[in-house]
């Protein structure tokens, strides 16, 4: 898919404008388990990631967490929240692996994009965008099994990062695919045997990009290309 290593929403600001925008931002790097916002917060920070990706989580009362979302260097975490209305949502994004990023104070933010037209227009894009591929998760995590999600879920990383190997342990994929670590064992393990990945010790690397993609479900396809026609 091969995105650009800088981050593609503050690209297709306009000039001159694009520039003026980036001298307000402070250039970061955060450690994967950074929390970025929390649920039921308002954010302290916006950030645009230039590497790295960071998952948006929702917990339920039994402790139990699934991913909603995956973002990378595509857009602006979090994009719905400067549109107007409650700042706040039942999920929180925590950082997957390690991302550098530019942010901005999150008030500072909501209120440039109520001065700015393009601004806003790339913020209802890029929301228009997450709300597609949410819907498509969802569909995803009801329809289809572990296997196939964890397939989809390496290969869209793969797209957002260009890195074709992950540190994640069982934890966190479960949590990401919303399944039990037993499970995630048994979907691993079979991606293993096929040699499609190699996986110890939280480290996966994807060994066969194609046959990978041949176990991915259906979801891959459509989320790669909303990926990748993002301001299209």
């Amino acid at each position: 898919m091969g995105l650009s290593s800088d981050n593609l929403f503050l690209e297709n600001l306009p000039q001159p404008y694009r520039n003026l925008f980036r001298s307000r931002l402070e250039e970061v790097s955060l450690p994967a388990g950074t929390v970025l916002y929390e649920a039921e917060q308002v954010p302290r920070y916006a950030f645009f990631i230039t590497s790295g990706l960071a998952s948006k989580m929702v917990s339920m009362s039994d402790g139990h967490t699934a991913e909603i979302g995956l973002a990378g260097s595509e857009g602006v975490i979090p994009c719905y929240y400067l549109l107007g209305g409650d700042p706040t949502s039942p999920a929180r994004c925590i950082v997957q692996t390690e991302v550098t990023a530019w942010r901005i104070p999150f008030p500072e933010l909501r209120r440039e994009v109520q001065l700015s037209e393009p601004l806003r227009q790339l913020v209802m894009k890029c929301a228009q965008r997450r709300s597609m591929i949410l819907s498509q998760l969802a569909a995803c995590n009801r329809l289809h099994e572990a296997e196939q999600r964890l397939a989809r879920w390496l290969l869209t990383a793969h797209d957002l990062t260009g890195a074709s190997s992950i540190l994640l342990n069982q934890v966190l994929l479960a949590e990401v695919l919303g399944a039990r670590r037993t499970t995630v064992t048994l979907a691993a393990g079979a991606l293993r045997r096929r040699k499609l990945i190699s996986y110890r010790r939280g480290h996966i690397q994807i060994l066969d990009r194609a046959r990978l993609k041949e176990a991915a479900c259906e979801c891959y396809e459509t989320v790669s290309s909303l990926f990748q026609n993002y301001y299209g």
